[in-house]
């Protein structure tokens, strides 16, 4: 079975969130089973791996967006040194830029992203058994396959849309349809919802079937999806969660590069300690106070705007009491006014941007890892803290509550259900009086290092839903 994942995103290339990781591991945990061959197709970035590696051109032409020639060139890493053929498509002014995002003309990057997939694809009579397409930037491949003649070689082949976050829709005015390859006029209903087009809900209606990345989210989708409630309602029966695993290869603390200290089951409470003096000493923090972490965007929907009421109730409250690290970015007002805590508490750090080795370091050095999000469609953050021995205190949502339960019902982790600083503070208050029970908190880092979240159970899940 031949299956292509297409993606604007994948780790270690170009990574803006969990797409990345869950599109650079699930392939190649996939072509662990017999008679699977997953392949990956994204844009071409300016970043140091496609200056490291080696390509070659394995398809050059031109594709038409309206009245605009683009020259389309395939390049394929030669080594497959990913675990799976991993081939980027580039076009002059388009799909050659530094990141994946953060551009006017998205828009166009992303239709003529779809349009030079299946342009190749057909050229070069490369018919796949699957096409899995992820999030709405490649939401209307499933349409174009079937109701574009220009791509009529590929009708038939099988369609999988995964939806990683729903609150991106990709809407556009239908002035854009004037851009895509030509298409059966009378099904323009496929790509239309409340007057606009929108790739998630053309994915949604015209994939084969569609998958959420949890079945928590899966269920939160019937009542809270931005306008398309209705729509996942009506195609409920090619609806399927199936939760994400994480590369257990990159993400083990025995063997990970990134770490000053590593670490297994065994010593994991010695060799953590270690890493945390190490930070610590670092960012001018006090080790032998509990370490509070947080990873990720400082966007809503993760409820980073809560952070800087969450710093100070929670020092107040504590007395000084404990230690809080932040490495992210994303609002220029969130990150001010952590600047302004960061300057003003010693017993805060805050690190800006986006730091692959460090937030390492600190799933391995932290006690406790925060994620106070409003949506969560699946979660990486939480397992690789877990993975690390970091007990993760999180919101009651979507696919944190299919991958952390609490410890008052036999879980190793710590939630709370209303997105609010104080019933983040009141979890975080639980953590530090778990943190002060030595036994506990070395019973607490066993079991969450315990856990299996391997990609293998969700890749084998997949592989079923393909050849059902």
């Amino acid at each position: 079975m031949v299956i292509y994942h297409l993606s604007t995103e994948c780790y270690p290339i170009a990574k803006v969130g969990g797409l990345a990781d869950v599109v650079g591991a699930l392939p190649k945990y996939q072509n662990k089973i017999k008679g699977i061959d997953a392949k990956v197709v994204m844009p071409w970035y300016n970043k140091p791996f496609v200056h490291e590696h080696e390509f070659e051109v394995v398809f050059d032409g031109f594709i038409h967006q309206g009245s605009n020639m683009l020259q389309v060139q395939v390049m394929k890493e030669k080594t497959n040194v990913l675990g799976f053929e991993l081939y980027m498509v580039k076009i002059p002014g388009l799909l050659d830029r530094d990141n994946p995002y953060g551009y006017q003309d998205e828009s166009f990057q992303f239709l003529a992203f779809q349009q030079a997939i299946l342009h190749w694809l057909c050229a070069m009579e490369l018919k796949p058994d699957v096409l899995h397409c992820h999030d709405y930037h490649t939401g209307l491949v499933p349409f174009m396959v079937e109701h574009c003649p220009e791509f009529s070689f590929l009708q038939g082949v099988k369609t999988i849309g995964t939806i990683h976050n729903g609150e991106y829709q990709g809407m556009m005015n239908w002035n854009m349809a004037n851009y895509m390859p030509s298409f059966d006029a009378y099904k323009w209903g496929l790509m239309d919802w409340n007057g606009f087009m929108n790739p998630l809900a053309s994915m949604i209606k015209c994939s084969h079937a569609f998958t959420t990345v949890s079945e928590g989210y899966l269920e939160e989708l019937f009542i809270s999806f931005r306008g398309l409630e209705s729509l996942v309602r009506q195609e409920f029966g090619k609806a399927y969660g199936i939760i994400n695993g994480i590369d257990a290869e990159v993400w083990n603390p025995e063997t990970d590069p990134m770490l000053d200290f590593n670490f297994n089951s065994k010593n994991a409470v010695a060799q953590k300690k270690k890493n945390k003096e190490k930070l610590c000493k670092e960012y001018g923090l006090n080790p032998k106070l509990p370490l509070f972490a947080f990873i990720g965007r400082f966007a809503t929907e993760k409820g980073a705007d809560l952070l800087p009421d969450v710093v100070w109730k929670s020092i107040k409250q504590s007395y000084g009491a404990l230690n809080i690290m932040i490495l992210g970015s994303g609002n220029t007002y969130i990150e001010n006014k952590l600047k302004e805590y960061d300057y003003t508490y010693t017993n805060f750090a805050l690190d800006l941007g986006y730091k692959e080795h460090l937030s390492h370091k600190i799933y391995a050095s932290a006690d406790f890892l925060l994620m106070p999000s409003r949506v969560e469609p699946c979660g990486l953050n939480q397992m690789y803290s877990m993975r690390y021995g970091t007990v993760p205190v999180v919101r009651y949502t979507g696919g944190l509550k299919d991958t952390v339960e609490d410890i008052s019902t036999g879980g190793a982790g710590l939630n709370f259900t209303y997105p609010g600083v104080d019933d983040i503070v009141h979890a975080m208050n639980r953590a530090i009086g778990i943190y002060n029970q030595k036994g506990m908190m070395k019973e607490l880092i066993h079991a969450n290092m315990n856990f299996d979240f391997a990609w293998e159970k969700s890749a084998e899940k997949y592989i079923a839903l393909y050849n059902s």
